[in-house]
């Protein structure tokens, strides 16, 4: 997409209660100093001799006809018995009597010490057992949607968008509102009347993609084996994605310009590096584009073979590009193998591949594409289309390629007329019947049309209001009503802004949209809201 000035840019500290921070009581045994066992004897009770003498008096003789044998220290133990420490002679029967006080006297302290917490920390209700709470009600926020909501009807949305339709600030103003699930068309106003559409041409892109490729097909770089020794081919394979710098892309899951130098260096030693461009014909940059886009961060010229897009700054989607993005790239492959500046040349048919690295699948490069409003990715994904349906890979054959596929699957292309695959060029001419009938197709409730099934992955490719790509920073102020509700593709070029896409409205009815504006009013301050007032509105319609 071209910018235009004022274009779519995109301990809590725990409390715990501490030992010295409790009363003060009397000290109990818990706080009475010890000693290590080696230094310290085994500690007895207070000896009272009367006390003592009284127990022995009161204990039966022993019988004479048993004698008294001596008590031997018990094994295992590393102190010796009582007995043996004092030297006394005497039985040992007033010990028990001793050892059951004083465990009694333990029993009674640990009592004490666990009522103390119990009143200290929370009183009986913090030791109180009680059943398990019942499971907690599960009400999810994230719902189905379903083709069961009211439907709406024509009168009732034509009554909530004649407000927000009638703003000034959109100038001439074309669009159609459509309910997926029955094809009712709900509001039109010049829905065929052919307009600028600009980035939302990249809808028509992507669904041709979806039609004809392959989910899961990739984009193939090699690296072959020259006609000299140690002469080695860069053979572009039309991926504008892959990644100069680890860590630093603005596609996911992008190859790495690293990974095919190890492969080659595995092989053997590289004196000459070139690169092969045929897999593309016909000129680089598209009809009525202009040189100033390229240094605008618009786009590159479009070739099969750079590196991020031809990104100067590789983390910033619209960062200035290069003007020869081929040799940049093929330059960064001969720095990094050790040989000299790259030129072009031609692979030798059936040369050995000595390295090779892969996109991402089609899918995914669909989803970027649309989140970013990427306009060289595009146009990749155009000539790739053309040739899997037959068509040279230019401008005019990726033009042509889209338009078979569509009209194939059913799409009236009347009244289209369009140049690019990107919708960069203001020679595009597009009615917003086309975008909505494309969508609608996509947003059927149900799959038994195969379009449907193949189409899908565009409904989840489009920005979300508020949250992502090319819609993050919008949506606020009247539309907020629209935030995370909406999905579109942005559409900007001097004097226009389109904005086509779904909403969920309030019944929880799936709705498909497409608005297009000719305008020469301030599009960031006031056309661009204007337009999401109008999605947000059919947010907000229980219109049945």
């Amino acid at each position: 997409m071209r910018i235009s000035p004022g274009a779519e840019a995109t301990p809590v500290a725990a409390k715990t209660a501490r030992v010295d921070q409790l009363p003060v009581s009397e000290p109990s045994w818990f706080d009475q100093s010890v000693r290590p066992e080696s230094q310290a004897p085994r500690p007895q009770p207070p000896r009272h001799e009367p006390l003592r003498q009284e127990r022995v008096e009161q204990a039966p003789p022993p019988r004479q006809e048993e004698p008294v044998r001596e008590t031997l220290p018990v094994s295992g133990y590393d102190e010796e018995p009582e007995d043996r420490l004092t030297g006394s002679d005497e039985p040992k029967k007033g010990r028990k009597p001793l050892v059951v006080v004083l465990g009694l006297l333990v029993v009674a302290a640990l009592a004490g010490a666990t009522l103390y917490a119990v009143n200290e920390f929370g009183g009986p209700a913090a030791v109180e057992i009680k059943p398990p709470a019942p499971p907690a009600a599960v009400q999810p926020l994230v719902k189905a949607v379903t083709a069961g909501g009211p439907a709406p009807s024509p009168a009732g949305v034509k009554s909530v968008l004649a407000g927000p339709a009638g703003n000034s600030a959109l100038g001439t103003l074309t669009g159609s509102v459509v309910d997926p699930a029955n094809g009712t068309v709900l509001w039109q106003q010049g829905d065929t009347t052919a307009a600028t559409p600009a980035s939302s041409l990249k809808i028509l892109t992507a669904a041709a993609a979806l039609l004809s490729l392959e989910k899961t097909d990739q984009l193939s770089t090699k690296v072959v084996q020259g006609a000299e020794p140690g002469t080695v081919v860069i053979v572009g394979g039309g991926d504008p994605t892959i990644s100069g710098t680890p860590g630093s892309s603005v596609y996911p899951g992008a190859a790495a310009l690293d990974d095919l130098v190890n492969q080659v260096k595995q092989k053997g030693q590289v004196t000459k590096v070139q690169f092969d461009l045929s897999r593309y014909t016909g000129e680089a940059l598209g009809p009525q584009w202009e040189t100033a886009d390229i240094a605008g961060g618009s786009v590159a010229p479009i070739v099969p073979f750079m590196l991020d897009g031809g990104r100067l700054n590789p983390k910033n989607d619209v960062s200035a590009r290069t003007g020869s993005p081929a040799q940049s790239a093929a330059d960064a492959f001969a720095q990094r193998i050790g040989a000299p500046g790259a030129t072009p040349g031609t692979a030798v048919q059936g040369a050995q591949v000595l390295g090779e690295i892969k996109s991402a699948p089609i899918e995914q490069l669909v989803d970027n594409m649309m989140q970013i409003s990427d306009n060289v990715l595009t146009e990749a994904i155009a000539r790739e289309v053309a040739i899997k349906t037959g068509n040279e890979p230019s401008f005019a054959g990726g033009v042509k390629a889209v338009r078979d596929v569509l009209t194939k699957n059913g799409f009236d292309l009347t009244g289209a007329n369009f140049v690019d695959g990107s919708g960069l060029s203001a020679t595009n001419k597009i009615p917003a019947k086309l975008l909505t009938d494309v969508l609608a197709t996509a947003a059927k409730p149900t799959l038994d049309d195969p379009r449907t099934a193949k189409l899908r992955p565009l409904l989840t490719a489009l920005p979300v209001a508020g949250g992502s790509g090319t819609l993050a920073g919008r949506y606020g102020g009247s539309a907020s009503g629209g935030k995370g509700w909406v999905r579109a593709k942005t559409g900007t070029l001097t004097g226009v802004n389109a904005l086509a896409g779904v909403v969920v409205d309030v019944d929880g009815r799936v709705l498909v949209f497409s608005f297009m504006s000719a305008s020469n009013r301030n599009p960031e301050l006031e056309v661009r809201p204007a337009l999401d007032v109008m999605a947000a509105a059919l947010r907000g319609c229980g219109c049945s």
